[in-house]
């Protein structure tokens, strides 16, 4: 075991490697190539610390046992996700909801359902959520609910949460930082809350994209999943594709990352604008 002042110097060897990286892509999709061995070496270091263990050894044991599985497996998840997100992200998906997709949809609908597939940190389902209080200024009587979800129970916490140091917010034009977000009372701290008003329509749950999707309605008019099929092959990706269109309406809309390209998929889709693909079935 590992004394609370000892610093560890164990390193994770390529074969331990290979174990988590084979036991990660089997069980969640997310593809670990030799690059991100110093990248999960660093992440499980601070994990062997706070389970007071000596070395990788001990960790992977602990892990893989019956009690490591009911403990420790969901802050292994933590630790091996990546979250990068942003407010405003890929603006020109924005854009469309605001110019093109809302104008015309509630011309006979009333009532919107978004799925934010991949909701990390919070910074994307608030963005939509900006967007839709907006617009249901205008349009009395439009409503909308939001499901969020991600595969990091850790994530979803700050995302609940909804505090972000005020520095993320510098993308947002002032009169709606002004609107939907609140300041901290402690000057030093530099933070802001969204505003109750963002949150109020949003649900958050704990979801791996990669194994069936139970429990998910399959009436969704949008949904976003952005920047998430870059850590899948191209296999997982094509299921993933695939899973998501069972739960979106047909004629809704899914928005990709502007990394992501799902040529030479088959997926019952159609491809609207860069990284906008409709419902085709």
């Amino acid at each position: 075991m590992l004394d609370k002042n000892e610093v560890l110097t164990s390193k994770l060897t390529i074969p331990q490697f290979k174990i988590l990286g084979n036991f990660i892509h089997t069980n969640y999709g997310i593809q670990m190539p030799d690059s991100k061995k110093i990248l999960l070496e660093g992440r499980l270091q601070k994990r062997i610390k706070t389970n007071n263990l000596s070395n990788f050894t001990e960790y992977i044991e602990f892990l893989f046992s019956d009690d490591g599985k009911s403990r420790e497996l969901p802050f292994f998840i933590d630790a091996v996700s990546t979250n990068k997100t942003d407010f405003y992200r890929e603006p020109h998906h924005f854009d469309f909801l605001r110019q093109t997709f809302l104008p015309v949809f509630a011309q006979n609908n009333k009532h919107l359902k978004i799925w934010s597939a991949a909701a990390s940190s919070g910074e994307e389902p608030y963005t939509i959520a900006i967007e839709m209080q907006e617009f249901m200024e205008k349009n009395r009587g439009f409503n909308y609910e939001m499901l969020g979800t991600d595969i990091s129970t850790d994530i979803l916490k700050k995302a609940l949460k909804g505090v972000y140091d005020e520095k993320r917010i510098d993308i947002i034009p002032l009169n709606l930082k002004r609107k939907y977000f609140l300041k901290s009372k402690n000057r030093e701290r530099k933070t802001v809350k969204v505003a109750p008003i963002l949150q109020k329509n949003i649900k958050y749950k704990s979801l791996n994209l990669t194994v069936p999707l139970v429990n998910i309605p399959n009436d969704f008019d949008l949904i976003f999943c952005r920047n998430v099929l870059i850590y899948f092959n191209r296999q997982m990706q094509e299921k993933v594709i695939n899973s998501l269109c069972t739960k979106l309406k047909p004629g809704g809309y899914l928005f990709l990352g502007h990394s992501e390209s799902i040529t030479g998929i088959v997926a019952p889709v159609t491809q609207v604008a860069p990284t906008i693909y409709q419902h085709t079935p």
